[in-house]
């Protein structure tokens, strides 16, 4: 069962992966990454796991694999 402490808002998740929330915005209309909804507010919120992936990705993007 999912915790709202496995998720991070949307300008946690920037701060996680170094790039703007506006990144993260168009990362998700172009469904490179899909956010949860917040059930309470429907503001974005994001899976700390999901988070991590795609920051392993990143990183061996940028070391040329």
């Amino acid at each position: 069962m999912e915790n709202f402490k496995d998720f991070l808002s949307i300008k946690e998740a920037a701060e996680f992966l170094g790039v703007s929330t506006e990144t993260l915005r168009n990362w998700d209309r172009s469904g490179k990454l899909v956010p949860a909804r917040n059930p309470f507010n429907r503001y974005r919120i994001y899976r700390k796991s999901d988070l991590e992936k795609l920051l392993k990705l990143l990183l061996n993007r940028g070391a040329g694999n």
